[in-house]
């Protein structure tokens, strides 16, 4: 068995060999297959040419490029020199990619095309960077800079020649090596560079991804960033098993699921919640779907939807919070005995004349997705669930690389991330550090269920620490234990559920402790609403910023006398001010189980979305305090 990663590349390639590793896509936009033992001999080229060059065990490799066939055999070359890459995307700022590679003293950098050569140029001369390797085989290039298949074909000239210095690296690395150095776009201050060690991927790979039973047969679309480490495992939990990954982006996504047929995928709450509203915009839009195709998918539904929720109850997938006393189990279990079986038959025909020809537009052949990097909200979690595409909802950080918990085939339970990650310890803690419960290696749940606080993880995942960053280490690590800084409880069915994040509470005036995630969920299922943040900080009470659904909005607005389109008219409208005034009383509200310091009293509509790079980071998580400061004024006057 693989000790390291560039172990594992070498083992997939005597495996696996002929079996295609990767689809990537010609210039005709159609899929070609690189088979196992190909992409291994590339990286073998490639890490002999990079050693050559100088390149030493240990030393840290620039890689700024988004995914694509070159992105793994650079992957794969670094790893065999024994040194550890310092990957981003090409959206990376000029000031960001400036910081990565001075903190890192990375001197060798892989760029994927020329408009990156281009951004990093600007601030070359503040670097340390000597050599810069060009990525696309259809780059112009600059003089000096070098091309990577030529570098790999030097490589394998010198590997003709007796040259064997890549697996005297191999064979030297150590598992508390560092693979890779992430630096985390953050909410908050500059990056941090997240060490990750091969002994924390090699959990993952062995322990961690075997829960998604992923198989050599599956076909993995690969949609989120490669170079952010819960992508970048899909990727290792595919090369372990001898699964083939097809790339693709959200421009190409529709026509790939069709090219791809995918079996499995990691994804973003975001990518399904916009599924989710395509499908409801084109169910109640009579020009796209006649009332008589509504009511057939809405019948089909109830009955999909009353079978599984049975089916879940039965099965022990039900999420409790609370504690149900066995009374109540009883009756509700043969309350789902006769439920399921009523459903059974029409659930079964119309599933096949309806639900399936909605799951075609994911290829057909999907059997799950792996969804994190956020909170799926409850309706859209459900939703896919109950048509017959299961969401395996996980949870975790670059910092933890990155799982600590993941639903399963066997525990799905709609409520909760899963259970804690095999060879993993995690507490919840309240706020002075006391210890509320504690789940052991084994699994096994001492202490209460159903107690909120603050969660503690400690396992063979968790980070080496902050990359010359002492202090950043010694305050999220203590004693091996990880602050996550994420809320969270132990249900009753002994899997985790999250309920916020600590530094995100609003506190009030009154100080009372506000979570302002769940109810930034709840507001977002009005179709009116695109996006919004809670705010309200030391205040008497709850505010919003809100950016509207336009498309929805002036549909509205039509309908109900407003001849204007313009947005920044359109959000100052009394009219429009009382629409979402209402949706935010009927979603907000007391009814759905918020307390009276829980309700938004205000609130303020803008025209610009929150977009990754300026309010949101990459895995699309508010940046509060970049909001907070770009509308203070909007923020003042709804507390004057």
């Amino acid at each position: 068995m693989a000790n390291n990663l560039a172990e594992l590349y070498k083992e997939t390639a005597e495996k696996y060999g002929s079996l295609p590793a990767f689809f990537s896509k010609d210039e005709k936009k159609q899929y070609q297959p690189t088979n196992y033992k190909d992409l291994y001999e590339k990286g073998l080229g490639l890490g002999e040419a990079l050693i050559d060059l100088g390149v030493h065990a240990r030393d840290k490799v620039g890689f700024i490029a988004d995914h694509r066939l070159e992105w793994a055999i650079v992957d794969a070359g670094i790893l065999m020199t024994g040194a550890a890459d310092v990957p981003r995307g090409t959206d990376v700022t000029e000031t960001e990619l400036e910081y990565i590679l001075n903190h890192s003293e990375a001197k060798v950098l892989f760029v994927e095309n020329d408009k990156v050569l281009e951004k990093f140029n600007k601030v070359k001369s503040k670097t340390s960077v000597k050599t810069i390797i060009m990525m696309d085989p259809k780059a112009k290039g600059a003089s000096g800079v070098l091309k990577l298949y030529d570098l790999i074909e030097k490589g394998n000239k010198l590997r003709s020649g007796g040259a064997k210095k890549v697996e005297a690296r191999v064979a030297d690395i150590k598992p508390d090596d560092l693979f890779t150095l992430i630096y985390t776009s953050g909410t908050t201050g500059a990056p941090k560079g997240v060490m990750l060690m091969h002994s924390n991927m090699m959990h993952q790979v062995n322990d961690a991804c075997p829960l998604l039973e992923i198989r050599s047969n599956d076909r993995v679309l690969s949609i989120l960033p490669v170079w952010h480490i819960f992508e970048r495992v899909f990727m290792y939990a595919a090369i372990s098993v001898g699964a083939s990954t097809y790339f693709t982006n959200v421009r190409d996504m529709r026509e790939d699921f069709g090219k791809a047929k995918p079996t499995f995928m990691g994804s973003a709450p975001r990518l399904w919640e916009s599924i989710y509203l395509g499908i409801y915009n084109r169910l109640n839009d009579p020009k796209q779907t006649p009332a008589s195709k509504k009511a057939i998918f809405n019948t089909a539904y109830f009955f999909s939807k009353h079978f599984h929720a049975s089916l879940r109850f039965l099965q022990g997938n039900e999420v409790d919070y609370e504690g149900r006393n066995p009374i109540v189990s009883l009756a509700l279990g043969i309350k789902s005995i006769i439920v399921a079986t009523l459903t059974f038959l029409p659930y079964l025909l119309l599933d096949a004349v309806v639900l399936s020809k909605i799951r075609l537009a994911t290829g057909g052949h999907l059997r799950a997705t792996c969804s994190g990097g956020g909170a799926l909200q409850r309706h859209v979690d459900a939703f896919f669930n109950d048509i017959g595409v299961k969401v395996i909802e996980g949870y975790g950080m670059t910092e933890t690389s990155p799982v600590i918990s993941c639903r399963t085939f066997k525990h799905l339970v709609m409520g909760s991330v899963g259970p804690v990650a095999p060879k993993t310890e995690l507490q919840i803690r309240d706020f002075n550090g006391a210890i509320l419960t504690h789940v052991k290696m084994d699994g096994s749940v001492e202490g209460k269920r159903g107690i909120k606080g603050i969660v503690h993880v400690k396992g063979p995942q968790v980070m080496k620490g902050y990359y010359k960053n002492p202090e950043a280490t010694n305050k999220a690590l203590k004693d091996g234990w990880m602050d996550t800084g994420d809320l969270g409880m132990i249900n009753f069915k002994d899997t985790l559920t999250l309920t916020g994040r600590a530094k995100d509470t609003v506190v009030l005036l009154g100080g009372e402790n506000v979570e302002p995630v769940p109810i930034e969920n709840k507001l977002t299922e009005s179709v009116y609403v695109n996006q919004v943040m809670v705010v309200g900080q030391d205040q008497k009470n709850l505010g919003a910023a809100i950016v509207p659904d336009f498309d929805k909005l002036k549909v509205w607005a039509k309908e109900n006398g407003i001849t204007y389109t313009d947005e920044k008219i359109l959000v100052a409208n009394q009219k429009v001010l009382d629409l979402y005034k209402k949706e935010i009383k009927e979603l907000n509200g007391a009814k759905n189980g918020f307390k009276s310091f829980e309700q938004v009293n205000s609130f303020f509509l803008i025209t610009k979305p929150f977009e990754v790079g300026d309010e949101m980071t990459n895995l699309m998580k508010l940046k509060r305090h970049v909001i907070t400061e770009k509308y203070k004024d909007q923020i003042k006057k709804l507390y004057t």
